[in-house]
This record gives C-alpha cells, structure tokens and sequence, in this order.
C-alpha cells in the first residue's frame, strides 16, 4: 500500500468514526503558515480516548502547535479539568489561544509560552498535582529530557506518550546520523531501563505516512 492509500483510509474514518468539526483549527493553522505537522484527525480522536480512558482530568502537553491536539485532550479532562500546554513559538501560541476559544474549550487550557525545559522546571516549583496524562509533540532531540520531566510530573498510573518515533522506520537503524532518528532511540531505551515505566511503541500509518508513538505507563512499587 501507499500514503495515498492510508491518506484514503483516513478520509474514511474521519467520515465514519471521527468527524471534521476541527477542520476550521487546520485551515487556521495553514494560514498563519504554521508547519502542517499537526496529528492527524484519527489520531486526535485516539487522545481524546485516550483521556476519556484513564479519566484524565489533569492533562501535560509538551508541544501545541496551533493546539489542535491540545483541543482533543481539553475535550477529554471535561469542564472541570485542566490542559497546561507548551509552546515556545509565540505565534503558535496566540493561533492556539483563537482555535482553542473558538472550538470553546479555551477556559480549561493553560498555555505557556517558552523553552519547555524553562517552563517544566517553573511548573514543578509550583507543586502541581499530579498530571493524569502526558502528550509529547515538540522537538525530538529533547524526548528524553520530556520524559524525565514528565515522570516528576505524574504518579502511578499516569500514561505519558511520545509522538513520532518510528520515523518512517529509521528507528531500526543503529547507526543513523539523523538527530531525531537518534533522539526516538535514546527515548524508547531510556523507557525499557527506567524501572518506574513501562512501555511499547505502537506503529502507525495514515495520511501523513510512516510512523508511531512511544505509550508508557508509570509504576509504582506494588506493580
């Protein structure tokens, strides 16, 4: 099969199962020329199920973009819940802010805007609860950093997932120069040796090709 063949089957299952309410987000994102590297609207749909899944109602993004995903997850925590999401481009922040309110989940969706590993220390200071939920999308070469983060950041029980880390299956080359291809390796490693997680990778194909997502588990003690 081709990617245009699972851009197909995409198209399908937005028909069917996920809709296209969000299609407004995209156009928006497009024309404020932000990257299209958005997830896909399946994919968007598996988080928001994901949410609903564990009973989410404290959600950590690290990566919004123009918050397309970030709109998936403020739908899953409900109401009463709450998104902290970040983002260190300030133009995707405020084309964020617009989608987030006009798809009117804006009031439960913190967005920072910097350095993530500036804002995570910042957040952990603060004495958080315990994030039920944890979506990495930002630069790869810092997964491991995020992933560190992210186990400070929730309890036993918390799922934490790693966007884009097949990378069109380079991930089974050892001996790859790409930083990204290396960064997905050091991430998955760094998640089989820490005893506090456990994990798999899932593979995914669709309209924007080959790829997957790293999906761990923490543990506690009696696990």
């Amino acid at each position: 099969m081709t990617t245009a063949d699972w851009a197909d089957v995409d198209r399908y299952l937005v028909e069917t199962l996920v809709g296209d309410e969000d299609s407004g987000t995209l156009r928006a994102n497009a024309e404020a020329g932000l990257p299209a590297i958005d997830v896909s609207p399946p994919q968007g749909k598996f988080l928001y199920l994901l949410g609903k899944s564990v009973r989410a109602r404290r959600v950590l993004e690290i990566g919004t973009l123009g918050g397309y995903s970030t709109t998936w997850l403020a739908r899953a925590v409900g109401k009463s819940g709450r998104v902290v999401t970040l983002e260190f481009e300030p133009l995707h922040a405020e084309v964020a802010r617009e989608n987030l309110d006009r798809a009117g989940v804006g009031d439960r969706v913190e967005i920072r805007v910097g350095a993530a590993l500036d804002s995570l220390p910042e957040l952990e200071a603060e004495r958080p609860e315990p994030f039920d939920l944890v979506f990495i999308d930002a630069d790869k070469v810092n997964n491991t950093n995020y992933v560190r983060w992210a186990l400070t950041l929730t309890r036993p029980g918390s799922v934490i997932v790693v966007d884009n880390v097949v990378r069109n299956g380079a991930i089974a080359d050892a001996d790859s120069a790409d930083a990204a291809v290396r960064a997905s390796r050091e991430v998955i490693e760094f998640i089989a040796a820490e005893p506090r997680l456990d994990g798999t990778v899932v593979q995914t194909v669709g309209g924007k090709g080959w790829d997957g997502f790293a999906y761990a588990v923490v543990v506690g003690d009696d696990d």
